[in-house]
């Protein structure tokens, strides 16, 4: 799936795509990550993806993994951007909005019922002003609602307009 993602030096739009990770180098804390993909990955329920450039396909940009929760609940259970798109000397933009995004979109074709659209997520920080600053960044960003204390939820409707957004 082709994203939009932007090179922060120069505004430029650069040719990226989501793919599935399968048999690719994953990150880990080792690489400076806050998650360890490669240990996500070998879930039987959970699918990884990652984000690269057309031009540097082997630098991760960024890394999601999916889950279909109870075979029909669409959860995001790891969303992380490569520390070299974090703070003030970030290389890309709008990696995040790619990714969740592409939340969305595997919420439409893997929800059943009515969970169909949905995406459901927890946002779980050791420090609970982080917690709380990374949920406003959810909400004000990408739209998300706080459903409970730590769960998060992104309609089929503001879904779709992110779909629109960040992937081609």
């Amino acid at each position: 799936m082709k994203a939009k993602i932007t090179r922060v030096v120069d505004g430029q739009n650069i040719d990226s795509e989501i793919i599935k990770s399968s048999g690719l180098m994953l990150p880990s804390i080792s690489d400076g990550w806050r998650f360890n993909f490669k240990k996500h990955s070998k879930r039987a329920d959970f699918q990884t993806y990652i984000l690269v450039t057309d031009s540097t396909p082997k630098v991760v940009e960024g890394c999601l993994t999916f889950q279909l929760r109870d075979a029909i609940e669409p959860y995001m259970a790891y969303i992380e951007i490569a520390p070299h798109n974090k703070g003030k000397p970030k290389i890309h933009d709008n990696v995040a909005g790619c990714l969740i995004a592409f939340a969305c979109r595997l919420s439409f074709i893997f929800g059943v019922e009515h969970y169909k659209g949905w995406l459901t997520f927890d946002v779980m920080e050791e420090n609970k002003d982080d917690e709380i600053k990374l949920m406003a960044v959810y909400c004000q960003k990408y739209g998300a609602l706080k459903w409970q204390e730590t769960t998060m939820v992104i309609s089929p409707e503001v879904g779709e307009k992110l779909i629109t957004k960040f992937l081609n």
